[in-house]
This record gives C-alpha cells, sequence and structure tokens, in this order.
C-alpha cells in the first residue's frame, strides 16, 4: 500500500476538481472523502466535495457540506449561492430567496442579482400598494 502524505492530499483533491469538471462527481466525492477525513478543517475541500454532491444530486449532502463552509466563512458569497440552488432544487424556495439575497449582498455579480431577484420582490409591492393591499403581505 503506498505511503499517504500531505502531498497525496493535494494530489487526491486536484484530481477530484478533474473529475467533476469531467461529469464524475461521485468519483471526486470518493477522493474527497479521504482529503477531508484527514484535514477536515479543509473548507476547499468541502467546498469541493458540496459541489460534487450537488452534481450528483445529492442535496441533503451538498446542504450539509455547503452549510458547514458557511459556518466557518459567513461571508462566502459563492457558498450561499451554491447553497440558495441546492434550496431551489429541493422545492424550498424562501430558504433559497434567503441565500440568494445574501450572495447578492456580499457580492454584487450579475449572476447573484439576478438570482435574488431584489426587482421582482420591489415590484410586487409596488403593485400590492397599487392594488389597495400589502399591508402583511410577504
Amino acid at each position: 500500500m503506498p505511503e499517504i502524505t500531505p502531498e497525496t492530499h493535494v494530489i487526491d483533491f486536484r484530481a477530484a476538481e478533474q473529475l467533476l469538471a469531467a461529469r464524475d462527481p461521485r468519483g471526486a466525492v470518493k477522493l474527497l472523502d479521504t482529503v477531508i477525513a484527514a484535514h477536515p478543517e479543509n473548507t476547499a475541500a468541502r467546498l469541493l466535495r458540496a459541489r460534487a454532491f450537488f452534481a450528483a444530486a445529492q442535496l441533503r449532502a451538498a446542504e450539509l457540506e455547503f452549510s458547514i463552509v458557511l459556518e466557518r466563512e459567513p461571508d462566502n458569497a459563492f457558498a450561499h449561492f451554491a447553497l440558495a440552488r441546492t434550496y431551489e432544487r429541493g422545492a424550498r424556495q424562501e430558504q433559497a430567496r434567503r441565500h440568494f439575497r445574501l450572495a447578492a449582498a456580499l457580492d454584487p455579480q450579475p449572476q447573484y442579482l439576478a438570482a435574488a431577484r431584489f426587482d421582482d420582490e420591489g415590484d410586487r409591492r409596488e403593485g400590492d400598494r397599487r392594488e389597495g393591499g400589502g399591508a402583511g403581505r410577504a
């Protein structure tokens, strides 16, 4: 059995990136499991594994990993955005909206702003006011 060194974990991490890019998320997860077992504090490995879980449609596992990343890095806009996509895919729209908005607030990239739909919410409230309603509506 070959000796496992820190370099082995770097190689496994890079190989997992390649597997994910090649649309083999399950292979990526398998490599990342050993990396994270050896380095549970490694946020980059957890984020990559979360992406792999998402790509493999393992939404609960993806949600858990994105949440762990956000516990450690609450200002990680990408993790908020990806967690929102995970919630969206699981038909949990209110939770998704919250994280889309956090992502957009942290990093106003066009992709994050579009997903946050700030303008849609404002338009809806304005329409409610014009129709005589709105107070107490979400």
